[in-house]
């Protein structure tokens, strides 16, 4: 039996906690692997006891700085005690000398985006420039460092490439619809009560905690524009976090934002729900009527997913990213244009037909994702490492 050993140190919030709730389920249940799960304590406390998953709690320094020089110095030791045969290094930066084959998943799109370091400067943040910079040059660095480095999109994968020269596997992340609808239990009563309110309303939705690559300015600056040509209609926006800093993750300032809903007079059109449990957020949206996301920087973006899953039409800003996930259950407008999503907004409400048409196309198309076969492949390029690594060693 093959022993894995997944690094999640990383996974505070966002895209790599939902990558771990959905990927060790179904390393649990395969029978011709184990798997030893290196996370902080708070996720542990979300996972379901396994007989073939081991769970290494380790409080992980927040700095990333030190937690890649803590992982870097106690990681390895840890992996050859274990008598591991491959590490899965799942939060961008790979071990520098691995004492087994290394597989790393690279789904960080901040380090190549030229639009995030313009919008840092444009913020005066050189703090988090220089900080974005230099972790930059790390994951760069360990792309060359993994035996295979895999990204959740082609189109990131070949951003990948272009940026380091290196190879890059494309393998999608997955999306599991009985388990992301199965909870049944009533949203708690805030929510609800908000998300009551809005009967009657164009009801849009972005599932995000605030950072500035989401580009929610471009999305608020809609709202103006969308409330005066909707003929007597309310919007509303949902917003899955609140924008104050000190709620978020990360060290983003969401002062901006917050100022630019007081100064577009649009403060009863942004409902902002603050973070909604995982569990239960399928409730949200089914509550809502479009899913609206202007992020300008994506390596995979699960919330396409699990709204089209819900059967909400999506209006996305124009990635390779976005049109490779969405295909054709989308809308796509500029990135930074505000106007041109106003539009697209408009033509779904348009347009019964058009809601309906994307809404058929977002259900099927999100059945083409799959954790089972996410992990499949990611199972089988571990398979590969380790006949590759014994075939060298017995020719040595």
């Amino acid at each position: 039996m093959m022993h894995l050993f997944l690094n999640g140190l990383a996974a505070s919030a966002g895209g790599g906690l939902t990558y771990l709730r959905n990927v060790i389920p179904h390393l649990a249940a395969r029978t011709d692997v184990r798997t030893t799960v290196a996370a902080n304590p708070c996720l542990r406390q979300e996972l379901r006891n396994s007989s073939n998953i081991s769970f290494l709690e380790m409080e992980s320094p927040a700095n990333a700085a030190q937690r890649f020089w803590h992982e870097q110095n106690v990681l390895p030791g840890l992996i050859r005690r274990m008598d591991a045969d491959v590490v899965i290094s799942a939060g961008n930066f790979a071990l520098w000398r691995s004492p087994v084959p290394q597989i790393l998943l690279s789904r960080n799109a901040l380090y190549t985006s030229r639009d995030f370091s313009r919008d840092l400067r444009g913020r005066g943040d050189y703090g988090m420039w220089l900080d974005t910079r230099i972790k930059g040059i790390i994951a760069r660095r360990s792309v060359h460092w993994a035996d295979c480095t895999v990204a959740p999109s082609r189109s990131f994968a070949e951003e990948l490439r272009q940026w380091t020269g290196r190879d890059v596997v494309s393998i999608h992340h997955g999306f599991d619809p009985d388990a992301f609808f199965e909870d049944k239990a009533p949203l708690p009563e805030a929510i609800a009560k908000k998300l009551l309110s809005a009967q009657g309303a164009l009801r849009l939705l972005f599932v995000s905690h605030y950072n500035y690559y989401r580009n929610f300015e471009t999305l608020l600056r809609a709202l103006p524009r969308l409330q005066g040509r909707l003929s007597g209609r309310e919007v509303r926006l949902f917003l899955t976090c609140t924008l104050r800093s000190e709620d978020n993750p990360g060290s983003y300032r969401a002062s901006a934002a917050a100022d630019l809903v007081r100064q577009l007079g649009i403060g009863n059109h942004v409902v902002e729900l603050g973070p909604v449990p995982y569990h239960l957020l399928h409730q949200v949206y089914r509550a809502c009527d479009c899913y609206v996301t202007p992020a300008y920087a994506e390596s995979f973006a699960h919330p396409l997913v699990e709204a089209m899953a819900a059967g909400l039409p999506v209006v996305a800003s124009d990635l390779p990213v976005h049109r490779e996930i969405c295909c054709g259950a989308a809308l796509y407008s500029p990135r930074f244009s505000h106007e041109l999503l106003t539009d697209c907004i408009l033509r779904l409400d348009e347009s019964p037909f058009l809601r309906q048409q994307l809404s058929n196309a977002g259900l099927k198309r999100s059945r083409d994702f799959s954790w089972s076969t996410h992990v499949e492949q990611i199972v089988g390029l571990a398979t590969e490492l380790v006949k590759r690594s014994r075939g060298d060693a017995v020719a040595a």
